[in-house]
């Protein structure tokens, strides 16, 4: 029974996975449909957590707007996320950044890694 679903996933597995870390502040293109027309939309924010692996993997990106915290969760392996752009590299120490959740302006701010 398992290895049928293993069969299943890895055909819904895309080719490409984007390469990103927890703390990386990157822009995730959604495609959104209305109806019958469908479109892109951007969300752009820092990588909160990866979780899983394999088909079932899923990351978590926080931004602020309009002073509210927003937090949304895609699989990475999904049809709806178009590509995932990394604008910045951040230096973290730890796989989960629920600390940025209390803090607001620029203590919500990871350093970034030059290189």
């Amino acid at each position: 029974m398992y290895e049928i679903i293993e069969e299943i996933e890895k055909e819904q597995l895309k080719a490409e996975v984007p390469s990103f870390n927890v703390g990386d502040t990157v822009k995730v293109y959604n495609r959104i449909k209305e109806g019958e027309k469908s479109r892109v939309q951007v969300f752009e924010g820092t990588v909160m957590k990866i979780q899983n692996s394999s088909n079932r993997r899923t990351f978590t990106v926080r931004k602020l707007s309009n002073g509210v915290g927003v937090e949304k969760t895609w699989p990475i392996h999904s049809p709806n996320v178009e590509k995932v752009e990394v604008v910045r590299r951040g230096k973290v120490r730890r796989a989960r950044l629920n600390y940025l959740r209390d803090r607001v302006g620029k203590d919500a701010k990871v350093k970034e890694v030059i290189r």
